[in-house]
């Protein structure tokens, strides 16, 4: 077998692994209960507890679901990741009494979530919504959702144009196109001006 024809079989394995929508996976997806704001805790918590037990047979995957957003801060636009659901984690692993006990006593952990004391897996409709199929986490990576830092009827001071220094409030926000319909007083007359995201600040 010729070195490129070997280099070819394993992209190929590599692009079915990728294609592989999450449900699909080895193990079932469970949520765990963290502790506010000790998710990444958790998660560094769990692997490492699992490492030391050697349960990565077991358990595969821990995830914090983020979503990427765009927020303005003080006039230019960052990309930001978000916990999608805060105080949650997900545990990709095959359940019995010894995965379910290490990872229910792992620090910071409160407990899986179920009915009762029984750990329930996510149906592959719930993994789609909180995971994505495998087109839309690509779509994700690609664009990230925006997210202004702004809302309707907020009061804002126009940064450049000949509007600059005017204030004014928000009457519309247009995601997709990343823009703002802003009444500013001209004259003594609200009138409606469409601005970018960035030319506007907070009060």
């Amino acid at each position: 077998m010729s070195e490129d024809t070997v280099v070819e079989e394993v992209e190929e394995v590599e692009d079915q692994e990728s294609s592989v929508h999450p449900y699909d996976l080895p193990g079932e997806w469970f949520v765990l209960n963290a502790q506010s704001g000790h998710e990444k805790k958790v998660q560094t918590n769990i692997l490492t507890r699992i490492k030391n037990l050697h349960l990565e047979e077991k358990v595969y995957e821990v995830v914090i679901p983020t979503d990427e957003v765009v927020e303005i801060r003080n006039g230019k636009k960052v990309n930001i990741e978000k916990k999608t659901f805060p105080g949650y984690v997900l545990v990709r692993m095959d359940l019995d009494d010894t995965t379910w006990y290490e990872i229910r006593n792992t620090p910071s952990v409160i407990g899986f979530v179920g009915s009762g004391k029984v750990p329930i897996p996510l149906s592959k409709r719930e993994v789609e919504r909180i995971l994505g199929t495998n087109e839309e986490i690509e779509v994700k990576k690609e664009s990230p959702k925006f997210k202004p830092d702004f809302e309707v009827g907020e009061t804002v001071r126009v940064t450049t144009g000949p509007f600059a220094d005017f204030n004014g409030i928000i009457e519309e926000i247009n995601l997709d196109q990343s823009k703002v319909t802003v009444l500013v007083n001209i004259f003594g007359r609200e009138t409606p001006v469409e601005l970018g995201f960035t030319d506007i600040v907070k009060n």
